[in-house]
């Protein structure tokens, strides 16, 4: 009972991280398509992987009943999305220490004083944000977090598996039929 509960509060996790990753993942390839160029393999990975999670994660959350009666080939696969998830994390390290945003502030500060009393004005700061930057490198947090997720319902799995082959009980019943030698 505990298990399936968790199991479905981790598949819904897996599902609201990869819907982010695949929109923004998404964003890519449409534009390197729209420019006719061929999308990097960093991006290509992981959209690639992500797309198969997301359609894997919500098949086994539909399906739950037959999800945990296959337990180990649904914890099998879902150790191969871990693997998956770390090629495509591998493939995108490179955004990893990129800098993405920076503030930038206004040098001018003024101080007036004057009848009325002491008037001021603060320097302005500005965020400036590269959005294509920050989208990679958030696909790359997103990539993260789901190879622990799926590693997380990986285990449940084995656990679900395992404690449900201990619960089957096997209840042998013998019936002797006697024979009368009568019957010759």
């Amino acid at each position: 009972m505990i298990g399936g509960l968790l199991f479905t509060f981790w598949r819904f996790m897996e599902i609201i991280t990869l819907i982010p990753t695949l929109g923004m993942l998404a964003y890519f390839v449409h534009q390197y398509q729209r420019s006719n160029l061929l999308t990097p393999n960093d991006i290509l990975v992981l959209f690639i992987v992500s797309v198969l999670a997301a359609a894997w994660a919500i098949l086994t959350v539909l399906r739950r009943k037959s999800t945990r009666d296959s337990a180990m080939f649904v914890s099998f696969i879902d150790l191969c999305f871990v693997g998956a998830f770390i090629a495509g994390v591998y493939e995108l390290r490179n955004i990893a220490n990129a800098n993405c945003s920076n503030f930038s502030a206004d040098s001018r500060f003024s101080v007036t004083v004057n009848n009325n009393g002491i008037s001021g004005g603060a320097p302005s700061l500005r965020l400036n944000t590269n959005k294509e930057c920050a989208m990679r490198k958030a696909s790359f947090a997103f990539g993260i977090m789901n190879c622990i997720f799926f590693a997380i319902t990986a285990f449940l799995l084995l656990f679900m598996h395992r404690t449900r082959k201990d619960d089957k009980e096997v209840v042998t019943k013998e019936t002797y039929r006697r024979r009368s030698h009568d019957s010759r």
